[in-house]
């Protein structure tokens, strides 16, 4: 589940799988990053609204995501 600063909710296939993945190609949470988690995402059939504002929402919710999966592997590091 991707969740909205709003607190929507979406289900989305393969994020968990693409976030591990890019975590395994030691990428930094930057927008650029968001950008490849979306591109994944869209070829696994997702959804992604094609309106800017959208986008950016995703991008946000993604590397929210993204930053979380991040502080659970460091967390687990000490």
């Amino acid at each position: 589940m991707l969740k909205f600063h709003d607190d929507t909710q979406v289900g989305v296939i393969g994020l968990n799988d693409i976030i591990a993945e890019i975590y395994s190609e030691d990428r930094e949470a930057t927008d650029e990053t968001a950008e490849e988690i979306m591109k994944r995402l869209e070829e696994k059939r997702n959804y992604i609204p094609s309106s800017e504002r959208a986008r950016k929402e995703y991008a946000y919710a993604l590397l929210n995501e993204y930053r979380k999966y991040l502080k659970d592997r460091s967390d687990s590091c000490r």
